[in-house]
């Protein structure tokens, strides 16, 4: 049977406030096969230590055996060094990321969803152990990625996501995240294109191309968008470029524009308007257009 077990791996640091909740979810989870939970403390200083011990027997009476690590150290290792630990100390094929207080942040394929071979964790991993600050998730994801991983979508709710103003994810900088996907655009997307057109004139657009290399940036031909006022103006002009003359990037109205485009629309934020708008045009996604929203 062994071979069949899912590991639930788990690292936490001072999550006294969630933990019998988060502990209560594995004890209630009605997957059949053999599961095994895997506890990585990770310095905690309140009464984690505590909790964990005391669900260590109510799980184990339910048929879930549990493996506690942990250190005492003054101060915390962080979220990749814990996820790593509490993966090689647990010994089931699969492996299932539940997070106490640690939440995800950069992906839209949230870290609580991952579910994976143990195999494939070994090709892909180990986390990045950087430390506060890291978004070690994120980084996994794009080396998933990399090595061709693909994403399987279920169309239920699984999982109850929870976030709040002391999870670790409000410790990585938004634009630390940014510049990683900005990166990962360059590295992945954009060298099949020998040019391209960003989808949204206003704020992020702008953010978006001011952000790319000077080789990527040549490859932009041209902004669209819908509104006429940033259309009438004609063109955005690059007042930062080191070049001369300044670049000069036509903006046009969307329907006059070129594919491939860089997406910086959010979606769901216009009633359906920009979905439509996208859709009337017949393109298809990762070759005709990303998005990056």
């Amino acid at each position: 049977m062994r071979h069949h077990t899912r590991s639930i791996i788990l690292p936490v640091h001072n999550a006294e406030p969630w933990l019998d909740e988060c502990l209560r979810s594995v004890l209630q989870q009605d997957f059949e096969g053999t599961m095994e939970l895997s506890v990585f403390n990770d310095a905690s200083k309140d009464k984690s230590g505590a909790i964990i011990e005391k669900w260590r027997v109510k799980l184990e009476d339910s048929g879930v055996h549990v493996i506690i690590g942990g250190h005492d150290s003054l101060s915390p290792r962080g979220v990749g060094y814990s996820k790593n630990q509490a993966v090689a100390q647990s010994s089931g094929s699969y492996l299932c990321f539940l997070d106490s207080v640690f939440t995800a942040n950069g992906p839209t394929v949230i870290m609580p969803t991952w579910f994976c071979s143990r195999a494939w964790f070994s090709h892909v991993g180990p986390f990045d152990e950087g430390g506060q600050g890291v978004p070690e998730d994120l980084l996994f994801f794009y080396e998933h990625l990399r090595k061709g991983g693909g994403v399987v979508r279920v169309d239920q709710s699984l999982l109850l996501y929870r976030y709040h103003p002391r999870a670790a994810t409000h410790s990585v900088l938004e634009t630390t995240i940014w510049t990683h996907r900005v990166r990962f655009l360059e590295e992945q997307a954009l060298p099949r294109w020998a040019a391209f057109t960003i989808w949204n004139a206003g704020k992020q657009g702008r953010r978006l191309y001011r952000s790319l290399t000077a080789a990527s940036q040549r490859k932009v031909v041209a902004f669209c968008d819908v509104d006429e006022n940033k259309i009438r103006k004609g063109f955005y002009c690059h007042e930062d470029s080191q070049e001369r003359p300044k670049p000069r990037i036509p903006i046009l109205h969307f329907r006059a524009a070129r594919p491939p485009f860089v997406i910086c629309v959010k979606l769901d934020l216009t009633g359906g308007a920009f979905e439509d708008n996208l859709r009337s045009l017949h393109l298809q996604e990762g070759q005709d257009f990303l998005h990056f929203s």
